[in-house]
């Protein structure tokens, strides 16, 4: 049974338009595709299969197509009550009051990656600028060595981009390297801990589930997720941004002659960009939806990027307007237990991202091919820009 294909060719458009298609006349879909799977794309029903965790659990597919070669990695990889020790570990260093205070940090390390773009007269957006900026932003959050930092810089660029080109052995080999990097943090921690209000790691070390401290392989898990869950979806995400402001010169200057105006633009591109569409569930026992049945244990692709362009709740939904009055009905960082715990410092990112590439260009135009990533992300990952 094949209701769409996602292994068909895609431009940075079409995959909205195969979501308008499916959302109107089917929208809890079935695909043979990577062993079968099926994705749901009204914002009514992504919003309460992500929300219901009893009925639908990650623990068996967190995401579709399965990119994970190695162990388990909490909080994504397990379900309430498990995951919540992990989580509730690292929420409390990306609250909004406690990632502001990176916000300097943020904005010199925008300056700098933009600088040889500035000189060169433009480059790859996504390569020099939005790929790296989330991992260096990251080493600081994780308080890494110079040395660990330097590889985490070189090794999750390679992951980024392997993932999200569908290579298969950089991806394993990158994520082995990360994996290695990670038991060496928190070997680290182990003999030195730091403390646990500043220091993701040491806050694991420090938790407990059922009176016993976290087990010493999830804990390597916890931190091979983070160094990198935070990095894949700003890249395209601001790619996609890029690609936007590039053909719409009004809205650029109108961004660039108003800074204000830049957060609540942030959040609408958030919605029309969104840039998960494979996050997926699984039903722990039968279950109907919109008259499909779906079999326990079939996975589920909770389409987040669909969900956020459903024109029941947000009308004219491909359009970007400054003005919508229903901006919390955007699912752009998820809902339920595993909504994204860092979205303050995505927040941050993105904002100050483009407010010093609009601050320090007069425009920006598109100089070349855009490429566009695959499943289980949706947007632009290779985006060549001159600046003029």
């Amino acid at each position: 049974m094949q209701d769409f294909d996602p292994l068909a060719p895609e431009t940075l458009e079409s995959p909205y338009e195969e979501f308008h298609r499916l959302r109107k006349s089917c929208p809890v879909a079935h695909t043979d595709a990577w062993g079968g799977y099926w994705s749901i794309t009204r914002h009514d029903d992504v919003e309460a299969v992500a929300s219901d965790s009893a009925q639908y659990v990650t623990s068996v597919q967190n995401v579709i197509p399965k990119v994970a070669f190695t162990g388990r990695r909490p909080p994504l990889h397990l379900d309430p009550p498990e995951h919540t020790p992990y989580r509730k570990a690292i929420a409390p260093l990306l609250t909004a009051r406690r990632i502001e205070a990176f916000r300097p940090l943020v904005r010199q390390l925008c300056e700098e990656l933009l600088a040889p773009m500035l000189a060169a007269g433009g480059g790859d957006i996504c390569e020099m600028y939005s790929a790296v900026l989330p991992i260096r932003v990251f080493a600081h959050w994780m308080n890494l060595a110079q040395e660990d930092a330097d590889l985490l810089a070189e090794v999750g660029r390679r992951y980024n981009f392997a993932v999200q080109e569908s290579d298969e052995e950089a991806t394993r080999e990158s994520s082995a390297i990360l994996y290695e990097l990670a038991r060496r943090i928190v070997s680290d921690r182990q003999q030195h801990l730091l403390p646990v209000e500043s220091d993701a790691t040491s806050a694991l070390l420090a938790s407990q589930f059922e009176g016993e401290p976290l087990p010493a392989e999830l804990v390597v898990g916890t931190i091979r997720q983070v160094l990198v869950v935070g990095i894949i979806a700003p890249t395209v995400f601001f790619g996609s941004v890029a690609v936007h402001l590039a053909r719409d010169l009004a809205l650029q200057e109108q961004l660039r002659s108003d800074p204000g105006l830049v957060p609540a633009a942030i959040e609408e591109f958030l919605r029309l960009y969104t840039p998960y569409r494979g996050f997926a569930r699984t039903s722990v026992s039968d279950v109907t939806l919109r008259g499909r049945t779906i079999t326990a244990g079939e996975p589920i692709a909770v389409c987040y990027a669909a969900a956020n362009r459903d024109p029941e709740v947000f009308p004219d939904p491909d359009e970007f307007r400054l003005d919508r009055p229903n901006m919390k009905a955007s699912l752009a960082f998820g809902r339920g237990p595993h909504n994204c715990v860092g979205a303050a410092m995505a927040r941050l990112q993105m904002t100050t991202a483009l407010e010093v590439l609009l601050q320090s260009t007069r425009t920006f135009e598109l100089s070349g091919e855009v490429k566009v990533t695959r499943m289980p992300e949706i947007g632009a990952l290779r985006v060549p820009l001159v600046f003029t």
